[in-house]
């Protein structure tokens, strides 16, 4: 699942680190939000799911029933901390009212982005381990307060005629969508993420809202999640809840289950899917990242060893005689 955390609690063990790359699969899914870590550089990452959804709107007195396919491609490349995402939804319901009955049948988003961390409280840090006492290495630190922070940039496209968009929403083909992403590690077991976002911007649907995800892992295999979403814009407003969970096949492949329920009836909104995410790393190769510290020790080095060998070049030079008086 999102960041899942024994991946994180291998990172915190070592100074040399070898940043995103993870050794086992980090996915998004199942839950909406999206973690501050990059897959790795070179690592293809595909994130999909299939899904029932149902609308009852009892204020424009409509229904519509079908179901939501998701499919999300990760790809990190150029630095470690950098990945760029392709998100796509598809449609297919069957939309009702008292005067009308029609199916609709098309992408409802995609999306285009790049995320990048800038800044890992943990990146350089060494855990002290205590032998002799459980208690002491899981107990709660000040430290995991500070967020691993990422920002992300993306752009909305839509470039056919989207029966889910609403208004002057489909005037706008390009959109821009801005991000910040926070994550907190606790424990070998918590991760809290939240996300604040501004989508579609400069259109007459412009959005603004936030999620808030709390992953727990159980053991090796099991992990689940609680979210909650708020958004709020010119045509929707919504205040939306979560819960699932994840199970990792093996270190490449994750299955997952969700559901999702709203509290208002303008519209009621419910969401049940089933997903997996698959990645290949066949390509990736560690790249460690030394820290400050070790750099400067590496940089006295290099240096004292270039000031011996000037001396001992030195010494190898023929002297010169002294002049008699």
């Amino acid at each position: 699942m999102k960041s899942k955390f024994l991946s994180f609690i291998v990172l915190l063990t070592f100074q040399l680190s070898n940043a995103q790359y993870t050794d086992i699969v980090n996915s998004n899914r199942p839950s909406e939000s999206m973690s501050a870590f990059a897959v790795g550089r070179t690592v293809v990452q595909l994130e999909g799911g299939l899904g029932y959804i149902n609308e009852n709107h009892n204020g424009l007195e409509y229904k519509a029933n079908g179901f939501v396919t998701d499919f999300n491609v990760r790809y990190g490349f150029f630095k470690e901390q950098l990945e760029t995402i392709l998100e796509v939804s598809y449609q297919n319901d069957k939309y009702v009212t008292d005067f009308i009955e029609k199916n609709r049948s098309g992408i409802k988003s995609t999306t285009l982005g790049l995320k990048y961390l800038v800044y890992d409280p943990f990146k350089f840090y060494e855990e002290n381990v205590n032998l002799y006492s459980w208690k002491a290495n899981h107990k709660f630190k000040m430290k995991q307060l500070i967020p691993i922070v990422s920002v992300y940039g993306g752009m909305n496209l839509n470039f056919s005629n989207n029966k889910f968009q609403f208004g002057d929403e489909k005037l706008s083909n390009i959109s821009p969508k801005l991000m910040l992403i926070t994550q907190n590690i606790f424990g070998n077991q918590y991760v809290f993420i939240t996300n604040i976002f501004l989508d579609k911007i400069t259109t007459a649907g412009q959005a603004k809202g936030y999620l808030v995800t709390l992953t727990r892992g159980f053991n090796d295999k099991w992990s689940a999640f609680v979210e909650h979403k708020g958004i709020n814009s010119k045509y929707y407003s919504d205040a939306l809840f979560s819960a699932g969970g994840a199970y990792l096949v093996h270190n490449n492949l994750q299955v997952d289950a969700s559901v999702t329920k709203n509290i208002k009836d303008t519209p009621s909104l419910l969401y049940v899917g089933v997903g997996v995410t698959w990645r290949s790393d066949t390509n990736y190769k560690d790249h460690l990242i030394k820290s400050p510290e070790k750099n400067k020790a590496d940089k006295a080095k290099k240096d004292k060893k270039k000031k011996n060998n000037e001396k001992k070049m030195l010494d190898k030079l023929p002297k010169s005689k002294e002049k008699e008086e």
